[in-house]
This record gives C-alpha cells, sequence and structure tokens, in this order.
C-alpha cells in the first residue's frame, strides 16, 4: 500500500527538479519553497495506490500551485512584479546552487514577467522542461492546440512588444547571424559575445536524438557544445516571424532552432526535431 511515507520519499527524488520549475514560474526561491509546501499539502492524506507516474503528477501538482499563484499576483497589481523576481537573487545557499544548476538566468526571469500566467506556464513546462503539450494541456485544462498557441505567442512575447517592428528584426537577425557565423568557424570568444551567461539550450527529444544534443545551461557550456559542429549546415531564416535558422539538407527540413533574446543577448534556444512540430512553424529561408 502506497502511503504518504511513499510520496514523501518520492517528492524528495524530484524536489529539485519541482523547485526548479517553481522557481522558474514564481521568480523567487522563497516563492517556489512555498509553492512546494502548498503542493504537499494538497497530495498529503491522499489514495497513493492509483498513482502510476509520480514525477508526472507532482510536476502537475505544482504547476497548478504556482498557476494559482501567479493568477493572484495579478488580481493583486499593487504587489509588484519585480519584488517576486528580485526578492532573494542574493541567496548563497550552495545546496540551493546545486538543486537551481539549471535554473534561467536573471534576464530571462524579469521578460518572463510580460507573459500571462498560463503563457508562462506553458513556455517554462514545454520549452525549458520538455513537458509534452498534451500533458500541459491537462494542467491548463485546455486543448493541446490552444496550449501551443500560447507557447508561440509567449515565444514571441518574449522578443518584445514590437517583435514584428523591421528594426527589431533586424536586430534579431543580426545576433542570430552572428551566432551562426561564429559556430561555422567555431569561434568560442564571438559566441561568448552573444550569448546571455545563463542561456538554456533545450532540445527536444528528436533533436538529442539526432546527436549529441541535450538540456545545457550557460553561455561557456552552450558555446562549447555549438563550437564542436552543432550548426554546420544551418541556414539563416525566419521561424514563425522571428529570426531563427534550421537545418535542411538536400530541402529536407530536419531541425529548427528558436531564439529568445533579451538584453541583446541570446537568452534561450530552442531545437525542434520533431518532424509534426516542425511541419507546424512558419519558415521562410533567408539569403545570407
Amino acid at each position: 500500500m502506497r502511503d504518504d511515507e511513499w510520496l514523501a520519499a518520492e517528492f524528495e527524488v524530484n524536489r529539485p527538479r519541482l523547485h526548479a520549475v517553481a522557481y522558474r514560474m514564481l521568480g523567487s526561491h522563497a516563492d517556489a519553497d512555498d509553492a512546494l509546501q502548498e503542493a504537499w499539502v494538497r497530495l498529503a492524506g491522499k489514495d497513493h495506490d492509483r498513482i502510476e507516474n509520480p514525477e508526472g503528477l507532482l510536476t502537475t501538482v505544482v504547476s497548478r500551485v504556482c498557476l494559482d499563484r501567479l493568477r493572484s499576483r495579478r488580481a493583486r497589481p499593487e504587489e509588484a512584479i519585480e519584488a517576486h523576481a528580485w526578492a532573494d537573487t542574493t541567496d548563497d545557499d550552495p545546496a540551493r546552487d546545486a538543486e537551481l544548476a539549471d535554473s534561467v538566468g536573471s534576464a530571462l526571469l524579469v521578460v518572463l514577467d510580460l507573459l500571462s500566467p498560463a503563457e508562462r506556464l506553458a513556455f517554462v513546462l514545454h520549452d525549458v522542461f520538455a513537458v509534452p503539450f498534451d500533458e500541459v494541456a491537462e494542467i491548463l485544462e485546455r486543448s493541446p492546440d490552444a496550449t501551443r498557441q500560447l507557447a508561440s505567442r509567449a515565444r514571441r512575447r518574449l522578443q518584445g512588444s514590437a517583435a514584428a517592428d523591421g528594426a527589431d528584426l533586424a536586430r534579431q537577425r543580426e545576433l542570430v547571424d552572428a551566432f551562426l557565423r561564429a559556430a561555422r568557424a567555431g569561434d568560442f570568444d564571438a559566441l561568448l559575445r552573444v550569448l546571455d551567461p545563463d542561456i538554456v539550450l533545450v532540445p527536444d527529444t528528436a533533436a538529442m536524438a539526432m546527436g549529441s544534443l541535450r538540456q545545457t545551461v550557460g553561455a561557456r557550456e552552450v558555446a562549447t557544445t555549438i563550437a564542436s559542429g552543432g550548426a554546420r549546415g544551418a541556414r539563416l531564416a525566419t521561424i514563425d516571424g522571428l529570426a531563427g535558422f534550421v537545418w535542411a539538407p538536400a530541402g529536407e527540413m530536419r531541425g529548427a532552432v528558436e531564439f529568445t533574446i533579451a538584453n541583446d543577448r541570446i537568452v534561450s534556444m530552442r531545437v525542434t526535431g520533431d518532424p509534426a512540430r516542425l511541419r507546424e512553424l512558419e519558415i521562410v529561408l533567408l539569403d545570407e
């Protein structure tokens, strides 16, 4: 029989990941701790015998707690979001640092505050943690298609409120082009100049299966991965109206890389290799 002691053990095993999810959602270590505590209260004392996927259940409950808290913030505008985003960025606890080694950088946390609660959850769970859209849709109680649209809209908004502006697109293209040239040349220092120190590289399952890509955090780590040959054969393109690049050997689309840019640096890269997802993207190859 699965009791609270069994669930507590599962909770502890998953705690670093759950805390990282809550931290990205809420922007504060203290708020993330509170969200995990509330999630445990919601789960304790329940019938656990039917749980087939403890990690999935825990992620769902923590995400819903975070969603409720984000919606509560929106309902009380006098609580400045910035106070949450920067509440405890001076935390020097080595154990916490280890738990959050894969956390997003401060630049991305700031731009995440541009999103609605549902957009933020869809972006964080799918783009950062690679949770399938079907599962994210269940958490949001929306259809998978609607959830995809939320994540797509979040990516656009993260580029800035004037992403469609020609000057913004031109600057995006400059940064992506500089990244691509540095990657092709294996120029490590040039890559570091365009990457945010806490950049997050997130490949989907199909992209990881094609080579050596894995979820990677940090400018030096991402630069090392890319400089070792990660952009050979890539073509500059617009993807859903924003600058990115693709792999299309012999005219066959094999992969796409979408960028999030903040403060003139690349703060995240999402690599898509799933054929179904690639067909959903609006891709236009650019002359170089």
